[in-house]
């Protein structure tokens, strides 16, 4: 099989470089990309500091597959597998209660030695790692706030965990070598409509004041700040829309971080991009795939999940943006979920790098946008699955839908084996 990948990527290479593609060239920078991948596909956002506490703050996972990690442990097991499946070296994505550890801290007593297992495995596997404050799924935020609560004393707890959770995120950035993205979401937000939007929105940006208080050095940790349209149980009002985190990550110099799911369901992440990276020094991306509303379906490679990849590379923001998956899905495997969607949308991004970048804008500068129609939609069917067959043949990972039969080996072996 391998004579045929690398004879069919030869052809494909030339038909490329008539249009002055280096695919090899591609591939060496497609190497380079690291996609962050969410650990809580794996145990569907249960985590391991509560995990009798349920799922809160508008997030809900459907399904009952079988084989959720247990553990910390089994859920790294898990990753690896994941990882072997999937070209290139990435960096998982933490949430603060996946904390592994004897310990029983509170979410404000969290501490780096709470992650020292993760770090320990980040280091032998050769993956960065990159953190996230966990404000919802517990007691203090059953109403709803956290961040914007008007109880000083709940609100300070919540600083408090955003505080601990940056300086987390500093210690995984310097001990790994791989700068850190800590990002910040919070569920606050109404059911129905509220007399005044304007004071909670004033205690959160007093409260990120606090958070970010502290100087944190940016070659380990950078700081993110994520927005919502609405969630469950705040279908009215979310106190951190887009328009207040806009305002406050290009006023405080932190990442804006745009989840495919969190706007208007006709609105797409793919045309804020160009705009947003005009004012500011670097962007988080939460690429998902929303179904009517923020389900965070597994990503595959539609349409948008392509103009995204495209937006990035024909505006060279590929070294300046941050690129995270978020999606958790119970009703089918939980390991292949995670290949399906980083494959995806690694997909994407190699399909955009292919594309003549320079010849299209070029046309669409003299006006000739019939030549711009027409090699927009011929490149389409140009051998791009030559490309990525043998990227994954030179990675070391399946080729084509040969991972599959991977995945349900380790589903019989694994997976079914933990009741």
């Amino acid at each position: 099989m391998s004579n045929e990948i690398e004879t069919a990527y030869k052809q494909a290479r030339e038909q490329y470089a008539k249009h002055g593609t280096d695919t090899d060239l591609i591939l060496e920078r497609l190497a380079k990309i690291k996609i962050s991948v969410h650990c809580w596909q794996g145990d569907d956002v249960r985590g391991f500091l509560f995990q009798d506490q349920d799922l809160s703050g508008g997030i809900s996972v459907t399904g009952s597959h079988p084989g959720a990690a247990r553990s910390a442990s089994e859920l790294r097991q898990d990753l690896e597998e994941a990882f072997s499946m999937i070209p290139g070296k990435h960096k998982v994505n933490l949430h603060a209660i996946y904390a592994d550890t004897d310990e029983k801290p509170d979410l404000n007593e969290i501490k780096p030695h709470h992650y020292e297992p993760w770090v320990a495995w980040a280091k032998e596997q050769g993956l960065g790692l990159d953190f996230n404050p966990t404000c919802f799924s517990h007691e203090k935020s059953e109403d709803g706030f956290t961040l914007s609560h008007p109880d000083e004393k709940i609100r300070k707890f919540w600083i408090d965990h955003c505080k601990a959770a940056r300086r987390i995120g500093a210690y995984f950035g310097e001990q790994l070598g791989q700068t850190c993205v800590t990002n910040i979401w919070i569920p606050d937000g109404y059911k129905d409509n509220p007399v005044d939007r304007m004071a909670p929105r004033k205690r959160l940006l007093d409260s990120l004041d606090e958070v970010f208080a502290e100087p944190l050095d940016s070659a380990y940790n950078l700081d993110a700040v994520e927005s919502k349209l609405f969630g469950l149980g705040s279908e009215a009002y979310v106190v951190g829309s887009h328009e207040f985190y806009m305002g406050y990550g290009i006023k405080n110099d932190k990442l804006i971080c745009l989840d495919a799911g969190h706007f208007h369901p006709t609105e797409t992440l793919s045309g804020k991009l160009s705009s947003l990276a005009l004012f500011t020094s670097g962007l988080l991306l939460h690429v998902s795939r929303p179904m009517r509303w923020d389900s965070d379906h597994v990503v595959v490679m539609d349409d948008e999940t392509l103009e995204i990849a495209r937006e990035l590379v024909r505006h060279e923001l590929l070294d300046t943006t941050h690129i995270g998956l978020d999606f958790f899905d119970a009703s089918i495997n939980r390991v292949a979920a995670w290949v399906i969607g980083t494959r995806s949308t690694i997909k994407a991004l190699l399909r955009a790098m292919l594309e003549p970048t320079e010849m299209l804008k070029q046309a669409e500068l003299e006006g000739d946008y019939t030549t711009r129609l027409a090699l927009t939609e011929e490149f389409k069917s140009y051998p791009f699955g030559a490309i990525w067959d043998y990227y994954c043949l030179k990675s070391g990972v399946p080729v084509r839908e040969t991972w599959l039969d991977q995945a349900k080996e380790y589903e019989r072996n694994v997976l079914l084996q933990r009741g």
